[in-house]
């Protein structure tokens, strides 16, 4: 039985199911709930990716528009598998069956996070040896990119 907040046990993992509103390219929320899709990660919204012109363009907006297009307003249903350093769900997070996060590995806006999985690494594989999203031109990895905008 779910709660009001749509939160319900299955198994030993926490459940939390309900209409999806995008926070950025690799979070959603549920009910008030913030939740990181587990094993990847997203461009920044505001990082910017080269093209192989060289010119610049915000990756990290178009990585939220596409998971916005992939789950926003639409009912989605996350089993958490952790939490993050600030106590947020970290799940797996479906559409209608579909991965959310799998989807965007596979489509180029999100690469595989390899320091906590290495789950959708044929994803990022297969994106970036066709091109596509980010993979198009260059980009600094998500995660060094916060790095290096925390330094300054």
């Amino acid at each position: 039985m779910l709660s009001a907040a749509g939160c319900a046990r299955a198994g030993s993992g926490e459940v939390i199911e309900g209409r999806a509103t995008v926070v950025d390219g690799d979070g959603v929320e549920i009910d008030g709930q913030k939740i990181r899709l587990f094993g990847i990660d997203a461009p920044e919204i505001g990082q910017y990716c080269k093209r192989p012109d060289g010119s610049r363009w915000r990756c990290g907006q178009y990585a939220t528009v596409e998971l916005d297009r992939m789950a926003g307003g639409r009912t989605v249903r996350c089993e958490v598998k952790d939490r993050d350093r600030y106590e947020r769900p970290v799940a797996v997070c479906r559409v209608a069956g579909d991965d959310v996060a799998e989807g965007l590995v596979a489509g180029g806006w999100a690469v595989a996070y390899r320091r906590f999985s290495d789950a959708y690494v044929d994803e990022e594989a297969q994106a970036k040896s066709a091109g596509v999203g980010i993979w198009r031109g260059s980009f600094e990895l998500p995660w060094k990119w916060r790095e290096r905008t925390r330094e300054r």
